[in-house]
């Protein structure tokens, strides 16, 4: 997927959140869709930044194919990724084990929570 182009849109710098965001357009013709990896890669190179430090979501593949529209964060440093970046977002960047819990578990901590609110 070397032949592909991206953009990037409303480019802002968040300095609350310590990052720069944007909408990211890719042009990919003949591949049906670029995988995020290989975004953070290039996404790296464009900005001089560190590819640990950058996060593409929320990618939306155009009907018909050939171009895709999503979404990318690029934290100043790590630990700024680390403090204001959701725990799904990072689990799926690699920096982060998912807690597993069964169903039932989920059910009776809820209703554990429930009992210190003072519902019931």
């Amino acid at each position: 997927a070397d032949h592909d182009t991206l953009r990037t849109r409303k480019f802002m710098t968040n300095r609350l959140l310590q990052r720069k965001q944007f909408i990211l357009d890719v042009i990919h013709s003949g591949v049906p869709n670029v995988s995020k990896n290989d975004l953070r890669e290039k996404l790296a190179k464009m900005y001089r930044s560190d590819k640990s430090q950058i996060v593409v979501f929320g990618m939306k593949t155009a009907f018909g194919g050939g171009r895709s529209t999503g979404f990318g964060l690029i934290y100043d440093t790590f630990d700024a990724l680390k403090k204001f970046e959701p725990k799904h977002r990072q689990i799926r960047n690699g920096l982060g084990e998912r807690v597993v819990a069964s169903r039932k578990q989920r059910k009776e901590r809820k209703n554990r929570k429930k009992k210190v609110r003072g519902i019931k």
